[in-house]
């Protein structure tokens, strides 16, 4: 297995675990699903449905190695393709689709119209051992696949890492939902999510900045040339220290450079990107140009998707 695939291989077989301790009416709690979209976002769906919410988006990962898409329960003695090409490409459109099929098949239906338990873990499961063995088998070349997630395209090396994270994201606010502990990833796993995140914060702060949403001025920075940086320090287990730019993702950033430093927890810092603690009240540690830390903190929280 390529060293990338770890984390998700890991957080993937938590998860499971946690899935097979549950009674089948546990599946349908209530788990409240955050993100950031220009503000606090909240949702409720039972178990089922989040676990009907992350095959759906680890199909598109399955999608770009011509893996066939996971079949999921309806509820009503079917299946939906959570594979199907006329799903959405973003996550939240393609999970609300498929969520909506599932209620569409349950609602004509005269029996049950809770999908098994059993049979959606099942489905996951035998999807993320597909996308697992896939890579194992492919060669190195493999780790630059372009995965489409409509938003944004990852290599695939990066899109197994999104994916672990989210697994481990969501596995926790199902923990929550039924009283179940749960701890963070192995501190290995947790620096390639640090990593992932970090990597992606310059063109999640470009995007604001072109929305109007920066409180800091841009200067202008030609790609490769140097311009102002920040120096990012991820403090715990799985932590590190990343330089970053500020005012063009291809400038070139240097600690010289710096006009900001922000330092923050592992853990928190992945539940600011997941867009589970607010911008304006996470613990932080800083020093230099406020106005740019903040614009950080807000483009990390942008990160953050259903």
């Amino acid at each position: 297995m390529p060293e990338w695939a770890g984390p998700y291989d890991a957080e993937a077989a938590r998860l499971d675990a946690l899935l097979r301790d549950l009674g089948e009416t546990s599946w349908q709690e209530q788990v409240c699903l955050r993100w950031y979209d220009s503000g606090p976002v909240t949702r409720k769906a039972t178990v089922g449905e989040v676990v009907a919410h992350l095959t759906s988006v680890d199909g598109l990962v399955a999608v770009a190695l011509d893996l066939s898409g996971a079949r999921l329960p309806d509820g009503a003695g079917g299946t939906v393709d959570a594979g199907a090409a006329d799903l959405p490409l973003d996550a939240a459109g393609r999970t609300e689709a498929l969520w909506a099929a599932q209620r569409a098949a349950a609602a004509g239906s005269p029996g049950p119209h809770a999908a098994r338990s059993a049979e959606l873990r099942d489905a996951w499961r035998e999807q993320s051992h597909a996308l697992l063995r896939t890579v194992s088998f492919a060669g190195a070349g493999a780790a630059g696949i372009a995965v489409d997630f409509g938003s944004c395209t990852m290599p695939l090396q990066d899109a197994f890492v999104d994916r672990a994270f989210e697994c481990w994201i969501h596995a926790a606010d199902i923990a929550e939902a039924v009283a179940y502990p749960y701890a963070p990833p192995a501190p290995r796993h947790l620096n390639r999510m640090v990593d992932l995140a970090a990597r992606l914060l310059p063109g999640a702060l470009a995007s604001r900045r072109r929305q109007g949403l920066a409180a800091s001025q841009a200067r202008l920075a030609d790609a490769g040339a140097p311009g102002r940086s920040l120096l990012l320090q991820i403090d715990g287990a799985g932590g590190g220290r990343w330089c970053l730019p500020l005012d063009s993702p291809g400038a070139l950033a240097s600690q010289d450079r710096a006009v900001a430093e922000v330092a923050m927890d592992a853990v928190e810092f992945c539940q600011l990107a997941a867009g589970r603690l607010d911008p304006e009240r996470i613990a932080i540690g800083l020093s230099g140009d406020r106005e740019v830390v903040r614009d950080v903190l807000y483009a990390a929280a942008s990160l953050s998707r259903l």
